[in-house]
């Protein structure tokens, strides 16, 4: 379950957020995690309030002067209410002062309370692709991940089917590398999931009889990309594998399911003598071409269709 603390989102954007702790240092272990964020009504980020409270308030120029205008008894009481109702912090953005009471809630409540000079608009926008990462929800699969082409691709197969040769004889044409072996694939948007390598396998690839290849070393910082959005799955298929043949002409896409987001799957027979690394770059321009409505194996069988009904009114005139 993916989460992260108040101490580690200040830590990782102390620098370009110019973010100073103010008070409620106590309260940095404070955690969120995916799993609430994902069933809570609550918004992850947002600015102060009262009704509908995010779990990170933000306060601008505009909420700080509505704090001060406010009756400071009843200001103290909806702040100590709101910090202890699941809050993960407050940030004061863009303001040059911070209210007393806002001060003596959060240290009532050891609720953390960050300040930046970034404006509220603006630290928001820089703070909710970071969270979206960091509290994506996430799977392993077992598999190469490369850029083919532009196009983040994932290849799939049974245990010596060919991966990691296809892998590197892309990487040979231009492709860059992600992940090799496990590939940690996040789900970032609501139909977008991110492919990218663990720690540990960081610049490897493993080719069976030469072992396990360092990919920065052989080929370049340009071999290598650290994440990139998955589009096209393609699976190799092994003769006598136990898996259903594929389609001469398949009519419909093949499709997979990953984290509840359907990705378009391309299956490929292994057989000696064919050029895999030629078939995947082909596969990936292809999918482009359907992407902007160009398929042509529509168009094939559209240009079938009309030849036969032309021989058939040819015959129906004789």
């Amino acid at each position: 379950m993916p989460q992260i603390s108040i101490a580690k989102l200040f830590d990782d954007n102390q620098f370009r957020l110019q973010l100073a702790w103010c008070a409620g240092e106590d309260g940095a272990d404070k955690k969120i995690d995916s799993e609430f964020t994902k069933d809570s009504s609550k918004g992850l980020i947002g600015h102060l309030n009262f009704i509908h409270p995010n779990l990170i308030q933000v306060l601008g120029v505009s909420e700080i002067q509505h704090l001060e205008g406010m009756d400071a008894t009843l200001c103290a009481t909806t702040l100590r209410e709101i910090a202890t109702r699941d809050l993960a912090c407050f940030i004061v953005a863009g303001a040059s002062r911070v209210p007393q009471v806002l001060l003596d809630a959060a240290k009532s409540t050891a609720t953390p309370l960050l300040t930046s000079p970034v404006g509220s608009v603006e630290l928001m926008w820089m703070l909710r692709p970071y969270l979206a990462r960091a509290l994506a929800e996430c799977a392993t699969v077992h598999g190469v991940m490369l850029d083919v082409l532009g196009m983040g691709v994932l290849i799939t197969g049974v245990s010596g089917a060919g991966k990691s040769e296809l892998a590197l004889e892309l990487i040979s044409r231009g492709s860059g590398l992600i992940a090799d072996d496990v590939v940690e694939l996040y789900r970032v948007g609501p139909e977008n999931i991110d492919g990218r390598c663990p720690p540990l396998l960081k610049d490897f690839l493993e080719v069976r009889g030469l072992g396990v290849l360092n990919i920065r070393t052989i080929f370049g910082e340009s071999a290598l990309r650290p994440r990139k959005a998955l589009k096209l799955i393609v699976h190799l298929e092994r003769p006598g594998g136990g898996e259903a043949p594929a389609e001469r002409l398949p009519l419909k896409p093949g499709a997979e399911s990953i984290l509840d987001v359907q990705l378009r799957k391309v299956s490929i027979p292994v057989a000696a003598g064919r050029n895999l690394a030629v078939l995947t770059e082909a596969a990936v321009r292809n999918y482009v071409l359907q992407l902007r409505g160009m398929d042509s194996t529509r168009e094939f069988i559209e240009r079938q269709s009309h030849q036969i009904q032309a021989v058939h009114d040819e015959d129906d005139r004789l």
